[in-house]
């Protein structure tokens, strides 16, 4: 099978590689569709940030190279010993979370903090490929109102998802700050959760547009000369929203939300930034607090309910669906660029496939072929 390999930064090469075999407690998915997150165009641009490369993932036992990609989805195409609840042919959407089941959190059922998180696709072979085995426990299935494009785009939506859930209870008014695809996704399901007042704020007019598209009652250029955290507190009456997202990744970012949050509220930590240094007394003064959310939990089974029953749909987010092979040149060259106002980009790893495997995959994995 072909599948996308990451060796190093800038070295990732679509190769052809074993179809991975099923332990016990796995699935083999025949990937429809797996979204390129920042998370693999950093690691492509200058990584390793997440991958293994020295020592072995605890919960995959996989170092570099290996295949990327954790936003796939797809039809299962065999099942490991002892796997009970899927069958052959069942669609699916796949939560790419590790976890080990038997550490304090995950006992508490908190597994998106387990002391072995990590990804498929980051921290271990991924969907980047036309086949993938995984845990079954990550394997969510889907009814047949739910398309696997919709399913393609769990993922992302999970981590605007958990935000919403970390913001608190029912904030009335919200910022979300960066209008990448966890940004849009923040705005979209804050509006099918009947936020009042959504402000969406970003530097490029195409994702501002996108956002009210999906809901934004306001837009604000954060590429302006104006303070952006002060312009939201006006637009506000000088009160402020009662909670703001950090989806860039800045300290910027981060104080504009201070700035934008009233007295009280609270700052909602999505992007990944490095150190940042803020203001105590202020952030004391105010009685703000700052949360932070890492993945998801829980969160598939409520999508689905959402997709299926009351009818959200994900896809306008989606700019672009790409073969395997462009991966890199239309792919990570595009997002890098920035020039094509590109979003969210699906890669189909098998779309010109038209059966199953040639053969059935062995009862223990393969490695990529060095």
């Amino acid at each position: 099978m072909k599948a996308a390999v990451w060796y190093g930064a800038r070295d990732v090469r679509i190769s052809e590689v074993d179809v991975p075999g099923v332990r016990p407690g796995e699935v083999l998915v025949e990937v429809a569709y797996c979204g390129i997150c920042g998370s693999d165009l950093q690691e492509y641009a200058d990584g390793p940030h997440a991958i293994p490369v020295a020592e072995p993932h605890p919960a995959s036992g996989r170092t570099a190279p290996l295949v990327l990609g954790h936003e796939f989805c797809g039809t299962v195409a065999a099942l490991g010993p002892s796997v009970t609840g899927l069958a052959v042919g069942d669609r699916v959407a796949v939560e790419p979370n590790y976890r080990c089941g038997t550490c304090p959190r995950c006992r508490a059922g908190e597994y998106n903090v387990c002391r072995h998180f990590g990804f498929a696709g980051l921290m271990g072979d991924g969907g980047m490929a036309e086949y993938a085995a995984i845990p079954a426990y990550m394997a969510h299935r889907l009814p047949r109102t739910v398309s696997l494009e919709q399913a393609a785009l769990f993922e992302p939506a999970s981590v605007a998802l958990h935000a919403l859930r970390r913001a608190g209870a029912s904030p009335d008014t919200v910022a979300v700050v960066g209008l990448g695809p966890v940004g849009l996704f923040t705005v979209r399901l804050a509006a099918q959760r009947n936020v009042r007042r959504i402000i969406a704020v970003d530097v490029s007019a195409a994702r501002r547009e996108l956002a009210a598209g999906l809901g934004a009652t306001d837009l604000v250029d954060a590429g302006g000369e104006e303070d952006t955290g002060a312009r939201i507190r006006e637009m506000t009456g000088g009160e402020g929203v009662d909670a703001a997202f950090e989806a860039v990744g800045s300290e910027a970012a981060l104080r504009s939300c201070l700035t934008a949050t009233r007295r009280g509220g609270r700052v909602v930590l999505v992007g990944l930034a490095q150190e940042v240094s803020l203001d105590a007394f202020a952030l004391v003064n105010n009685e703000q607090s700052i949360v932070a959310g890492v993945g998801y939990r829980d969160t598939y089974p409520e999508l689905v309910r959402l997709v299926s029953e009351q009818g959200l749909d994900l896809t306008p987010v989606v700019t672009s669906t790409i073969a395997l092979d462009e991966l890199v040149s239309r792919g990570f060259a595009a997002l890098l660029d920035g020039a094509g106002d590109q979003v969210k980009i699906l890669v189909a790893p098998a779309s010109h496939r038209t059966g199953p495997p040639a053969h059935h995959p062995p009862a223990d994995r393969t490695e990529p072929r060095r």
